[in-house]
C-alpha cells in the first residue's frame, strides 16, 4: 500500500531573496575588510567571497562607495548586536566588573574590529565614507560608555580611561597580539587600579 505525500515548496518573495543577497555581499565586505584591507576590498572580491555574480552584485551596491556605506552600517550593527548579547550574559555577582572588563576587551579587539579599523583609516580621506562612520561608531561607542558606567564603574574619569585603554590595547594587538594569560594580567592589573581608586 502506498500512500500519496504532497510537499508545499515555500518559495521566497523578491524582497527576501534581495534581502539574502545584500546580506551575503555585507558579510562578504567585512570578510574582505579584514583578510585584504580596505585597499584589497574591491567590489569584484567581495561578490566572489559572496558567491554571487557581478550583475547581483552591482545591482544591490551599483558602486564601492555604496558598497562600503552599506558595510558600515552592517559592521556596526553586528558590533552592536555582539556586545549587547554578551553583556545580557553577564553574572550579576561580584565578578561582574571583571567580566565586564574582559567583554569590554573583546569587542575592541578581534576580526569586526579590525574591519572597523581600516575604515577608520579609509575614512581620514574619504569625506563619504567619513559621514557615514562617524553617526555609527558614534552609537556604537555610546553603548560601549552605558555598558562600562552600569557594569565597570560610574566614576566618568575611569570611564574615559578604561575605554582608551582598552581602543589603545586593541590598535596595537592587531601588530603585537597580546598572549590570553597577559591579557588577564592587565586587565586585573587595571581593576585593581580602578579598586583603589574607589577606596580613596
Amino acid at each position: 500500500m502506498f500512500c500519496r505525500v504532497t510537499v508545499k515548496v515555500v518559495r521566497r518573495t523578491q524582497a527576501e531573496r534581495s534581502a539574502s543577497t545584500q546580506r551575503l555581499l555585507l558579510d562578504a565586505t567585512v570578510a574582505c575588510l579584514v583578510e585584504l584591507g580596505y585597499g584589497g576590498t574591491t567590489t569584484s572580491a567581495v561578490a566572489d567571497r559572496a558567491g554571487v555574480s557581478r550583475g547581483a552584485q552591482l545591482h544591490h551596491y551599483g558602486t564601492r562607495q555604496r558598497l562600503m556605506g552599506a558595510a558600515v552600517e552592517h559592521l556596526a550593527a553586528r558590533r552592536l548586536e555582539w556586545v549587547r548579547e554578551k553583556a545580557a550574559g553577564l553574572p550579576d555577582d561580584e565578578t561582574r566588573p571583571r567580566r565586564a572588563l574582559d567583554l569590554l576587551a573583546e569587542a575592541l579587539s578581534g576580526p569586526l574590529y579590525a574591519a572597523t579599523l581600516e575604515l577608520y583609516v579609509a575614512a581620514r580621506v574619504d569625506s563619504a565614507l567619513h559621514e557615514a562612520l562617524v553617526p555609527v561608531e558614534q552609537q556604537l561607542t555610546r553603548e560601549l560608555r552605558r555598558l562600562c558606567r552600569e557594569y565597570v564603574s560610574d566614576d566618568p574619569v575611569l570611564v574615559q580611561l578604561t575605554l582608551d585603554l582598552l581602543l589603545g590595547r586593541g590598535v596595537g594587538s592587531l601588530l603585537s597580539p597580546v598572549r590570553p594569560q597577559r591579557q588577564r594580567q592587565l586587565l586585573d592589573a587595571w581593576a585593581g587600579v580602578m579598586a583603589a581608586r574607589g577606596r580613596s
